[in-house]
């Protein structure tokens, strides 16, 4: 499900266009945390040499792969879970039109599939470095529901009975156009302008016991109520949990307040509004985007000189150089440095900045953030640490201004609180990688 929309942020022309009707973020607090951490500045040029073992290609990742655990949307990597489609291959989703007898739809289907697509498709082959692919296979047509959409009581905290009736009537509504066997996900798109539809309602619902249909069991679905034009991304991110990834956002036991307080705006997962919404290397590593290479498990106690290219860099993407000007040829280096802290705990280094999906990110450096395959989908199994606990940045347009600043950025050093563990940011190559220091408490 995702994050509610935060109103009080986004431009004038995003509010008219997306209305009134969602929840507007609840005061914040300009007052920043005087945390026990470590951020100095070092006078570090591009070229300074440090002395450090020399790093020409990763280390094994497998040290650093956390185990897999039973909670909901584990951020384990050792394994996959195989009750979840993995999108190492190209995926078919069917899209089906629900309209209700209490209402009249306003919107063509074809409308409402320009709404997702292909931004959805192209956020995927971004993030994956073209190794995944979403292929949409929208209905012509709107599929009729038996009752009215006021009688599912449709809501973001829906009750489980009100739930599966509606699932029921639309897959018995459907199996009559689909062949439910030919595809991998199924987007159950309800008439945006029915009463009984609220777009806070938009979720992944996982079954227990699967659906048959066209002998298939169906293990999942996407129930989509978003207003047209719908919240950014949102499609997106429930597809997100198709594969197995967690919420990243918090929300507040009273539903008041930032709901982005674990992640800010780095992770699609934690809000589908953020300004840099990529996907964590972390996740890519779990979903199998990410050669063995391309993950460096630090290890010791001495200090590791690694080159990490920008997360975003993928095949044709231009990423500025030291010099400034575009450069292209990176994508197949290493995007992801992991300290193991504790059994189910480690702390993960990448590079960030204004590429690809990141295009609009409020500041470029290494993004520094824990992460806890024990906590589940929610609880905030992924925290953004922030390398400058006094300042934020982007107060007009970041989700939450106090982490749009986090990265540690190019000339400082900063020690991860608690964990005694130091990243140095040295320089940038000519090709726009970036040059650091990693040394494991």
């Amino acid at each position: 499900m995702p994050r509610q929309l935060p109103l009080r942020r986004l431009p004038r022309e995003a509010l008219e266009a997306l209305g009134a009707g969602r929840r507007a973020a609840g005061p914040r607090t300009r007052l920043r945390s005087t945390a026990a951490v470590c951020t100095t500045m070092s006078a570090l040029a591009a070229t300074s040499l440090i002395t450090a073992p020399s790093v020409a290609e990763p280390f094994s990742p497998e040290p650093c792969a956390l185990q897999r655990t039973e909670v909901h949307h584990s951020e384990g990597v050792d394994t996959w879970n195989a009750a979840y489609p993995r999108p190492s291959r190209a995926l078919d989703a069917v899209m089906v039109f629900l309209s209700f007898p209490d209402s009249q739809p306003l919107t063509a289907p074809a409308e409402l599939v320009t709404d997702h697509f292909p931004a959805t498709t192209r956020f995927f082959q971004h993030a994956s470095y073209g190794r995944f692919t979403l292929r949409p296979h929208p209905l012509r047509d709107w599929i009729p529901m038996p009752r009215p959409s006021t009688a599912y009581d449709i809501r973001r905290d829906w009750s489980p009975r009100h739930r599966a009736a509606y699932l029921r009537d639309a897959m018995a509504a459907a199996d009559r156009h689909v062949d439910f066997s030919r595809y991998d996900i199924v987007y159950f798109v309800a008439d945006p302008d029915a009463p009984g539809v609220d777009s806070d309602a938009t979720k992944v619902v996982n079954l227990d016991t699967p659906m048959r249909a066209d002998g298939t069991d169906i293990r999942r679905m996407v129930t989509v109520f978003e207003n047209h034009p719908p919240d950014r991304l949102v499609l997106a991110h429930e597809t997100g949990h198709v594969f197995d990834l967690p919420d990243l956002y918090h929300r507040p036991d009273d539903g008041e307040g930032d709901w982005d307080t674990h992640v800010g705006d780095w992770d699609l997962m934690g809000s589908q509004f953020g300004l840099a919404p990529d996907l964590f290397g972390w996740h890519k590593w779990k979903l199998g985007w990410l050669e063995p290479r391309q993950v460096a498990c630090v290890r010791g106690s001495g200090p590791t000189r690694l080159t990490l290219e920008p997360l975003g860099a993928g095949p044709g993407v231009a990423v500025a150089g030291a010099a400034g000007a575009p450069a292209f040829g990176l994508g197949r280096g290493t995007k992801l440095a992991v300290v193991r802290t504790g059994a189910d705990s480690a702390l993960a280094f990448e590079a960030r900045g204004p590429v690809g999906n990141d295009a609009a990110a409020c500041r470029a450096g290494v993004l520094v953030y824990r992460v806890r395959s024990g906590a589940e989908s929610g609880n905030g199994p992924i925290q953004v640490i922030d390398a400058h606990p006094d300042t934020e940045a982007c107060w007009e347009d970041s989700v939450y201004p106090p982490l749009a600043d986090a990265p540690v950025a190019l000339g400082e050093s900063f020690t991860v609180p608690g964990e005694g563990v130091r990243v140095e940011v040295e320089g940038r190559t000519v090709s726009g990688a970036w040059t650091v220091q990693v040394t494991p408490g």
